[in-house]
């Protein structure tokens, strides 16, 4: 896995400049572009957007540094406007392009990643594996996009929508199936990107929407405590478990199942979709 993204690093190295697909790069890296981007997110703390701007202000204010136009470094580095690069550059070093050139100036340098073995998961991690069946959801859906670190700002807003409009209260009316709670889902495996507020029903009703979560094999953890330990149990599941569990990520939704959605004090699951993984013998 590691050869793997950093063979995706490398590619977004040697086209920094350029319009980068991260569908190319999720393919070097042999995964989805969605998991390509998560696990980049849960490994660096940084989205991959990010990093990739962060790069070229970081090779942009070297230029600055040999004397070269800002106009002539904001057309090289993809901007049309040099009001639009004065933005991007500024929100990493601080302050305008112009400054460069100023003595006691401190330039912010990011180098480009590597990734390298970390050994780690002192702590335990509990979880069952179940085979399911095919699991029908009631709810309402959101689309996504295909930039993550945009979907991680407009989900949570759609939950608080959700609970001000009582739609919450009304899907747990429509409750029968498992698993039991409130669902969020990340439908992530086709170009129609999206996710969904919903519950387990064999239901139907015109204001909500209908989705057939296929059969898997699934790898449900549960937990306590708020987002963030939900965060940060993902996080765990993603970096420390998964690589090291025979198993591989099904293309599949994901499913968060909120037992009890009090945000300070929830109990919730984490279903991961998962595979046996292939064994390659070259």
């Amino acid at each position: 896995m590691l050869d793997d993204f950093n063979k995706a690093m490398d590619y977004i190295e040697e086209h920094i400049l350029e319009d980068i697909d991260l569908e190319k790069v999720s393919k070097l890296a042999k995964c989805s572009s969605y998991h390509f981007q998560r696990m980049f997110s849960y490994m660096t703390n940084i989205s991959i957007h990010e990093y990739i701007r962060r790069r070229r202000m970081s090779l942009a204010a070297v230029e600055l540094q040999n004397h070269h136009k800002v106009l002539d470094i904001a057309l090289k580095y993809g901007y049309e406007s040099p009001t639009a690069f004065n933005r991007a550059f500024q929100s990493v070093h601080g302050f305008p392009p112009s400054y460069v050139k100023k003595k006691n100036v401190v330039i912010k340098s990011y180098p480009a990643i590597k990734f390298h073995l970390d050994i780690s998961g002192h702590e335990e991690l509990q979880y069952k594996i179940e085979n399911k069946n095919a699991i029908k959801i009631l709810g309402i859906t959101l689309p996504l996009s295909k930039n993550l670190e945009e979907n991680f700002k407009n989900i949570p807003l759609c939950w608080d929508q959700a609970l001000q409009n009582k739609i919450l209260e009304q899907l747990k009316l429509f409750m029968n199936g498992k698993p039991q709670g409130l669902l969020g889902v990340s439908i992530h495996h086709d170009e129609n990107w999206r996710y969904m507020i919903a519950v387990s029903s064999d239901k139907q009703d015109e204001q909500f929407d209908e989705y057939m979560i296929p059969s898997s094999l699934w790898a449900i953890f549960k937990g306590e405590g708020t987002n963030i330990s939900l965060q940060n149990l993902e996080r765990k599941i993603i970096l420390e478990w998964l690589p090291t569990s025979g198993y591989e990520y099904a293309n599949i939704p994901d499913i968060e199942v909120y037992i009890r959605a009090d945000p300070n004090d929830m109990i919730y699951e984490y279903w991961l979709p998962i595979q046996n993984k292939e064994v390659n013998n070259d």
